[in-house]
């Protein structure tokens, strides 16, 4: 009969080694590039939304056919504009973070081994 305590620990993993690798760093760099710009721009976009809709009634309560008006665009605008986001996403960090991520990932396997 076998208890936990008897199954073999993994090997340790040294996290600050893979954390200061040159690897990781131009991962962190690679993810922070395509983040902070893209938060920045959405949430000013949302911002824009949220001042136009409290200041500029008349603006955003502009018809544009039948009872669309400018308010619901620029709200469905906020959809359409976030599933954008998260499709470049995918995109950038299909090429530009999975690689490094992965060789990472590998060299710490290979290590542990």
């Amino acid at each position: 009969m076998s208890t936990e305590t008897d199954a073999p620990s993994p090997p340790e993993t040294d996290w600050d080694k893979a954390h200061d690798s040159a690897e990781f760093k131009e991962l962190r760099s690679r993810l922070r590039r395509f983040v902070f710009p893209v938060s920045a721009l959405f949430l000013g976009w949302y911002l824009l939304y949220v001042l136009l809709a409290d200041y500029a009634h008349g603006f955003m309560s502009t018809k544009l056919f039948g009872n669309i008006n400018v308010g619901l665009v620029f709200g469905l605008l906020q959809f359409v504009s976030t599933f954008l986001i998260t499709g470049l996403y995918v995109r950038y960090a299909n090429k530009k973070l999975d690689p490094i991520a992965e060789k990472i990932r590998t060299d710490i396997e290979r290590e542990t081994k």
